[in-house]
């Protein structure tokens, strides 16, 4: 098969493959079964004008139908402002990449700082990084971080109630970083800090706790006092949680948190087959030396203005990746300044609002769902911010009602077994369209699985 666009001479081809100890290009694939190999050319269209490119992107456009979305699980349809994409699509951000030249990337720096500024007043903790890809690896940077500053100590304890997604890339790390990672069970939903307590007791390779607020049932988890048993452990505890519910309830700080790591997707990010996502971490001054990716801090330059550099990390440290602290180099700067604009645009009032709309429409929905007698909540007696564990009681198999809600329109919730649905409400569901959820439910109920 001939590559058009290949650079290379067949000489330089030749070089390549003495290198690597091959006599052809096809031997490099010795290990792909034959029948998974492609044979012929690339199976593309032919090529289009730029009116017909714009053409098949406006039909395939005209295909997708969006559904008013009831789903959470970690990822949240919050209202983004319209002031957002004007000033990340400014040129000045959307294509600055790297601010290891302070001179000529101010602008970059200067937002970085600001995020990184307001992510402190939000979890309560000293320091913030930046350029984190999303939750489920940052949470995974986190357990590293406690690792390595646990020196010897080489096991991480995380709570059962831990969204999956999370738990299964923590195993992935710590399988190839050595790390023992052991659960802490649950108990009616929530954490069993009893159980975590037992653990805890007498052991001396706990490196850190890992618990999470809300969970991943939305249930709001009481940690009084679990601060205090990790740190007679001599471990550090890390608080995981979506980052606009910061902006109503206890900080990770208050609690005592040593580091607190997760997804910031929910300040105003919207949902878009997948991400773009953040990950955010921040941790206590005495553990800042350990924190991964990008540090900016304020300084004056020789004429005594304000100034923003990066700190506390050099350059090869992204370069000289067996000696970094984290393995991701690329920056996220552009979702940090996403979430920076969001979060000056709302302010502290406006997360209170957004966080006090949806608990108000969660609960009125989580009611009046239950009256209908085909669901209960899982977890009655735990409290619950914006999303709730419903138990399914039809007689129609709940992928069928998930199913034929998709189809009229609307994202029912994330499905965790047979009979079980989250559910969550955000700021932009309206009263109207929470009311068309119940009489949708009453409805296929009464017909038997039709809508």
């Amino acid at each position: 098969m001939g590559h058009r666009y290949f650079p290379h001479t067949p000489g330089d081809v030749a070089k390549m493959l003495e290198r690597c100890g091959v006599a052809s290009l096809d031997a490099l694939y010795a290990d792909v079964p034959e029948s998974l190999r492609l044979k012929g050319e690339y199976d593309l269209p032919p090529q289009m004008s730029e009116q017909e490119v714009r053409d098949y992107f406006a039909a395939l456009a005209e295909q997708t139908f969006p559904l008013e979305c009831f789903g959470g699980a970690g990822f949240y349809d919050h209202y983004s402002p319209a002031v957002i994409p004007f000033i990340t699509s400014r040129s000045e951000f959307l294509t600055a990449y790297t601010p290891y030249q302070p001179e000529i990337s101010q602008g970059t720096l200067q937002y970085i700082f600001e995020y990184q500024t307001m992510m402190t007043q939000l979890t309560g903790l000293d320091v913030s990084n930046a350029s984190m890809y999303d939750g489920t690896t940052a949470l995974a940077e986190a357990m590293m971080m406690a690792v390595a500053a646990g020196r010897k100590k080489n096991k991480v304890l995380v709570t059962e109630t831990l969204n999956p997604i999370y738990r299964e890339v923590l195993d992935t790390y710590a399988h190839y970083q050595g790390i023992i990672v052991e659960t802490i069970p649950a108990s009616d939903g929530a954490t069993d800090f009893d159980a975590l307590a037992s653990m805890l007791e007498g052991s001396k390779d706990v490196a850190a706790v890992i618990v999470a607020t809300p969970n991943y049932y939305g249930i709001l988890e009481d940690l009084t006092g679990v601060a205090d048993k990790v740190h007679q452990a001599k471990a550090l505890l890390i608080i995981s949680a979506p980052a606009v519910t910061l902006g109503a309830l206890k900080s990770p700080g208050e609690w005592g948190a040593d580091i607190s790591a997760g997804e910031a997707q929910s300040l105003g990010m919207p949902l878009n087959f997948g991400g773009p996502y953040l990950g955010y971490i921040c941790c206590t001054k005495a553990l800042m030396r350990k924190l991964p990716g990008r540090i900016v801090g304020a300084t004056t330059d020789a004429d005594g203005q304000r100034v923003f550099v990066l700190t506390l990390q050099a350059r090869e440290q992204h370069i000289r990746r067996d000696k970094a602290t984290s393995n991701i180099c690329s920056n996220q700067g552009l979702m940090a300044l996403y979430a920076a604009v969001y979060l000056s645009v709302t302010g502290s009032e406006g997360l209170r609002e957004v966080n006090s709309i949806s608990a108000a429409g969660a609960h009125y929905l989580a009611v009046e769902l239950v009256k209908t007698g085909v669901f209960e909540l899982k977890y009655p007696d735990r409290p619950f911010l914006n999303e709730f564990l419903l138990k399914y009681k039809g007689k129609v198999s709940l992928a069928t009602l998930v199913e034929s809600f998709a189809m009229s329109g609307v994202f029912a919730g994330v499905q965790t077994a047979d009979d079980e649905l989250l559910v969550c409400v955000t700021e932009k569901r309206s009263r109207r369209s929470i009311d068309d959820y119940i009489a949708r439910v009453k409805m296929f109920a009464s017909n038997n699985g039709n809508l």
